[in-house]
């Protein structure tokens, strides 16, 4: 009688406990928080994006979101190291934001260091999970460049059947020779 009757206790604080707590990550509660700058980056005002999260950095220094858009703004206005060290603060805080892996994957790629970009566009392609068709490719641009053709290959027409365009112009390109089909 008395194992039923804390069994019973036990569930009702279970239930209770479950819909009483805040289920939002720190990334959600971030992407809340800095949605204005999100929208800056959107609309390509990067300038501005830069500076209101820069801005965020210093009033959040915790906040992985906050690093991995300002990384965003350098990748973007072409200062790659920058880039590189943001993003990086930001998976040390948060290695779950598949975004940065490609961002510093092709900041890596823009610096020629092809190997490191390969490892990031692979991880990238492993947290999207099938999701984004630009790790795919971005891996097989870095692939191509360490000379891995029949595995770019492969990513390249992976890329193809989610769709991207660019791929299939890739894969129409030397050195790939074999013909390329799409399914519609």
């Amino acid at each position: 009688m008395e194992v039923a009757l804390v069994s019973v206790l036990f569930v009702l604080y279970l239930t209770i406990r479950y819909y009483l707590v805040d289920h939002d990550t720190p990334t959600d509660k971030d992407r809340k928080r800095f949605q204005k700058g999100i929208d800056l980056i959107l609309k390509r005002e990067i300038e501005e994006a830069h500076r209101y999260f820069d801005d965020a950095v210093r009033q959040y220094p915790k906040s992985a979101l906050a690093y991995a858009c300002r990384g965003k703004c350098q990748l973007a206005q072409q200062n790659y190291y920058s880039a590189i060290y943001d993003l990086t603060q930001a998976v040390n805080r948060d290695n779950t934001l598949a975004d940065c892996y490609l961002d510093r994957g092709i900041a890596f790629y823009q610096i020629e260091q092809y190997t490191d970009a390969f490892r990031e566009f692979d991880k990238a392609v492993w947290h999207f999970r099938d999701e984004k068709a630009d790790a795919y490719r971005w891996r097989a641009l870095a692939r191509i460049q360490v000379r891995q053709l029949p595995q770019a290959e492969s990513d390249l027409r992976r890329a193809v059947s989610m769709g991207d365009e660019n791929s299939f112009h890739l894969l129409r390109q030397p050195p790939f020779t074999r013909p390329v089909y799409q399914d519609k």
